[in-house]
Order: structure tokens, then C-alpha cells, then sequence
């Protein structure tokens, strides 16, 4: 049974989509978001593991994961 106090929360978004709207920052996660809407495969509906697994994938750059871990932690706090 549902929580009374959830209809006043919104529905979090997954952690691939969130990270897409994050593209107008100007910190290493914008840069990560500007990266994953150029890539054909990034995990749109992923969650973080999707996304850590991509990069993975691409041979991304270490500073990328970083701004990955970043990312996670603003997202849970969203």
C-alpha cells in the first residue's frame, strides 16, 4: 500500500534520463550528459550500472566516471 505522503513526491526519473536533462550545466556532468545525447547507445531508461556499463563500453575517459559518481549522487538527492 502506497505511503500517504507519496502523492505530495513526483516519480523519480531513471538515472539515464535525468542524466540527459542535466546537458545545460556547466560542471563535469553537463559535459557527461552532452556525451551520452550524442551516443546512439547510452542507456536512455538505464540506471546507474546501465550507464557505468556503457562507459565501460566506450573506453571513456576516467574524468567521465567521475562526473558518473557525481551524477549519482545529485540524481538520488533529486
Amino acid at each position: 500500500m502506497p505511503d500517504a505522503h507519496d502523492r505530495y513526491h513526483k516519480p523519480r526519473p531513471p538515472f539515464g534520463a535525468w542524466l540527459l536533462d542535466q546537458k545545460k550545466r556547466t560542471d563535469a556532468i553537463g559535459e557527461l550528459a552532452r556525451a551520452a545525447a550524442t551516443d546512439p547507445g547510452f542507456p536512455k531508461e538505464g540506471d546507474f550500472q546501465a550507464v557505468s556499463a556503457r562507459l565501460n563500453g566506450v573506453q571513456a575517459d576516467p574524468e567521465m566516471h567521475v562526473a558518473l559518481e557525481d551524477a549519482e549522487l545529485d540524481w538520488s538527492c533529486y
